[in-house]
């Protein structure tokens, strides 16, 4: 996998840490900490702040980021309608 054109393997390197590790930052479930933020930044030869642009990605990594949101609001909302109809069921039998 490719993180701004980079691959886990080498970054993971730059980084001292594992390519478990950056996969997991990379599918948003590790959250680094500043220092590795700073780590990851130097890595990839920009600024900090950056890590947090959208001007830093791809087009690809963008349609995704936001296939991925709009694919987890989905969800959510199924589930709260569901739930509210269930409730909503549930007392008109009474």
């Amino acid at each position: 996998m490719f993180l701004l054109g980079i691959l886990q393997e080498k970054l993971a390197e730059k980084v001292s840490t594992s390519t478990h590790y950056i996969g997991q930052i990379e599918q948003k479930n590790k959250f680094p900490s500043p220092e590795m933020m700073e780590r990851i930044a130097a890595a990839l030869e920009i600024d900090t702040p950056q890590l947090f642009s959208m001007a830093s990605y791809t087009d690809e990594a963008i349609r995704r980021f936001m296939e991925g949101v709009t694919n987890d609001l989905e969800a959510a909302l199924t589930e709260i309608i569901a739930h509210t109809v269930e409730a909503k069921v549930a007392e008109l039998k009474k």
